[in-house]
């Protein structure tokens, strides 16, 4: 069996967790990773939005779509 290693990435968000010493400091943390990744995401959707991936009418079609999955009984 092969031991799992993190990356450098994970292992300075695992360092940071590990630092974290109250409730707020855990809050203040998890608010800075949620901007990180909403940041990347609003760069990716302009950047599609840009070069015509991403437009109005597929936005429309999407509204509509039923994208869960579905669950058996």
């Amino acid at each position: 069996m092969q031991a799992n290693t993190m990356t450098p990435a994970q292992r300075m968000i695992f360092e940071s967790f590990a630092s974290v010493h109250d409730e707020q400091e855990l809050s203040d943390l998890m608010e800075t990773l949620r901007n990180f990744y909403a940041q990347r995401l609003e760069a990716e959707l302009l950047r599609l939005w840009d070069n015509g991936t991403l437009d109005q009418q597929t936005l429309d079609t999407m509204r509509g779509e039923h994208l869960r999955t579905p669950y058996r009984k």
